[in-house]
């Protein structure tokens, strides 16, 4: 169990917009940040960070919370591992005690595989640098390759003995169990035969965003063997897909970030020998088509992609899938060919880093021209092979979901083509109409179904006391230390103005006359300003957004996130707003008798039910004498609020 100190320490150490730019190209707008939400996928920001509340709330999707929430979101960490993960990223230590073998097997199944991984990643990496075997066949072939010894170690570069079970053996004697290390896909397990996956393989672990490693590939070093795969990789598990996966991705996306732009590669050796060369922001598809959800992960960091192909490389054509799909996601593609019998690996070997950044930058040219530079060699003179070719870019154009986008490439294929604008808009239209009409086609409902469909559905409406009780939790949060005028009778009977928070008001006003909150958890954030104030301490907002209690954590979340802001340039323009804090003494007067107001209102249908219900003549008395007083009340309430009371 973590200490609350330390775990006090971890939540102030972690700077929202820190933590969530690890995992999110954020903007600054105004007093906020904004990005596309990392839970759903989206194409106009929605994501708010806000630094100043330690905040995060997507307006789409609603989620929300503090650092430690964005992590166990994000990483499907329990309370815990995110507490650890910060902990790791501020540097801050956290005593732990060792794990039992009991422990380690009742870890859930996600986190098991994880620890699992982790095991294997170590254990390659000190069969790599200690074992006699890894130093000699392994770091011999690492170094030969020009890695350096810091970038095998960044990489955590590992290698796996020339024997059936050794990581099997190794990992079973440490008490991690065999069916993780199956479901892993590090070890196959046929009838009673078990043996590793990546047996006499220098290994490449794969890493999530946080730095976790999720599986592996592996490479032999054997060659004439026709039948041993030069490459492996781990089977699709429950922390491993594929297709939202990118190798290298940790170690770059801060640099993605910083230079707006992520270069993508195919290899795990082309991403680490740019690395070395000092281009950071590049990752690997490794060896994968490109997928919607490896091109959504880049989007997440930057709307920009640059794609190094091989000089020499077989299925070019092949390629112009992943391109369509990059421009199907509203994103910018421009493509590097290097040069013949080069490849991002052995360019990056042979050539200092200023080169490698020189070049990129000089051939990098937009699809259009480079889709047209592969095409165009198959045409010739042929007309009929020229109109399939200029119909082929117009589908990749007609894509792009930004119509000046579309515009501004439709008038470059104008010029490289040298064909009339209008006939390619022409052409573009029409692809669109019919993509549009594939999309929307869809099969009629049955009659019944769309006849229930004209029934609306019954919406519960917000009790008037739910949302009082909102609102008084809403002020008590995002204003309970703030200061209100109010007036006050003093022991000689003299009505003074004095300031006083407005969380003491509040709960004079609420307790004096007794009443309570049908919300539990706004009775539990009501009693915790009570209990604060009794010991002369306000609870602020960061109290309940850092609570150990999800759901006070989430009403303290929404009650403080800003969707909008007012614009700067409405001061610039001598336009001023009040807001409500400039006004909090009405806000908070006309809040708490509208509570009191709602409660009394509710006091009187249960009043008027039990006259109708009850015969005694004492007991109807009685509930006329407390309904005559109860209407009483909601007409001074009423007449405080300045509402009119017709009945």
């Amino acid at each position: 169990m973590i200490p609350k100190q330390t775990i006090d320490e971890i939540v102030e150490a972690s700077l929202i917009e820190e933590v969530v730019g690890d995992f999110v190209s954020l903007k600054k707008r105004g007093a906020n940040m904004l990005g596309l939400c990392p839970f759903h996928n989206e194409k106009t920001p929605s994501f708010t960070v806000s630094p100043a509340k330690g905040i995060y709330k997507c307006f789409g999707c609603g989620k929300a919370g503090n650092s430690v929430n964005f992590i166990m979101e994000h990483e499907h960490y329990s309370y815990p591992e995110a507490l650890k993960y910060l902990a790791h990223k501020y540097n801050i230590e956290i005593e732990e005690e060792e794990q039992t073998d009991e422990q380690k097997e009742a870890a859930n199944e996600r986190e098991s595989l994880y620890i699992v991984s982790n095991y294997a990643a170590e254990y390659f990496k000190k069969q790599l640098h200690e074992s006699e075997e890894g130093r000699a066949i392994g770091l011999s072939y690492f170094l030969e390759r020009g890695f350096r010894e810091d970038i095998i170690q960044k990489f955590q570069l590992g290698y796996n003995p020339d024997e059936w079970t050794a990581l099997t053996d190794a990992a079973e004697k440490e008490g991690y169990s065999l069916k993780y290390l199956e479901r892993s896909g590090l070890t196959i397990v046929k009838e009673d035969k078990k043996f590793d996956r990546f047996k006499g393989r220098v290994m490449f672990p794969i890493h999530n965003l946080s730095g976790r490693v999720l599986g592996f590939g592996g490479r032999t070093l054997k060659s004439g063997d026709a039948k041993t795969a030069k490459y492996v990789n781990s089977p699709e598990s429950d922390i491993y897909s594929k297709s939202k996966v990118l190798y290298g991705i940790y170690f770059a996306k801060k640099a993605i970030i910083e230079k707006n732009n992520c270069f993508l590669v195919e290899g795990y050796t082309d991403v680490i020998s740019l690395h070395q060369a000092g281009v950071e922001n590049v990752v690997a598809s490794s060896g994968t088509s490109l997928t919607e959800g490896q091109i959504r992960l880049i989007k997440r960091f930057t709307p920009n992609i640059t794609i190094l192909y091989d000089g020499d490389a077989a299925g070019l054509k092949a390629s112009f899938r992943g391109i369509d799909m990059i421009l199907k996601e509203g994103m910018n593609v421009r493509v590097v060919l290097f040069p013949d019998g080069e490849d991002p690996d052995s360019y990056a070997k042979n050539h200092t880093t200023e080169e490698v950044t020189a070049y990129i930058t000089e051939q990098a040219q937009d699809f259009i021209r480079f889709k047209t530079d592969i095409l165009i060699k198959d045409v010739g003179n042929d007309p009929i092979k020229r109109a399939e070719l200029i119909k082929e870019i117009v589908e990749s154009i007609a894509v792009i979901p930004d119509q000046i986008k579309r515009s501004v490439y439709t008038q470059e294929c104008s010029t490289l083509l040298q064909i009339p604008e209008q006939a390619l808009i022409n052409e573009t239209n029409k692809i669109l109409r019919k993509n549009f009409s594939k999309n929307t086609q869809q099969e009629a409902p049955p009659i019944e179904e769309t006849y229930q469909d004209l029934i609306p559905e019954e919406k519960e409406e917000v009790s008037d006391i739910a949302h009082w009780e909102s609102e008084i939790i809403r002020q008590l949060i995002s204003y309970g230390d703030k200061d209100m005028e109010v007036e006050v009778i003093t022991e000689n009977d003299e009505q003074v103005k004095q300031h006083v928070p407005a969380a003491l008001y509040i709960t004079n006003l609420i307790t004096q006359d007794g009443l309570s909150f049908e919300n539990p958890h706004f009775q539990e954030i009501f009693n915790a300003y009570v209990e604060g104030l009794n010991q002369e301490r306000i609870p602020g907002h960061q109290d309940f957004i850092n609570h150990h209690d999800p759901e006070l954590s989430a009403i303290a979340i929404s009650v403080i996130a800003e969707q909008h802001q007012l614009s700067p340039n409405w001061e610039n323009h001598k336009i001023y707003t009040v807001t409500e804090e400039q006004q909090l003494t009405r806000a908070v007067i006309d809040t708490v008798h509208a509570f009191k107001l709602s409660k009394v209102k509710k006091l009187i249908e249960e009043n008027q039910h039990q006259l109708k219900t009850d015969t005694s003549e004492d007991r109807h008395l009685q509930l006329l004498q407390e309904q005559m007083q109860l209407l009483k009340v909601k007409q001074q309430l009423a007449g405080k609020l300045g509402r009119i009371i017709l009945k």
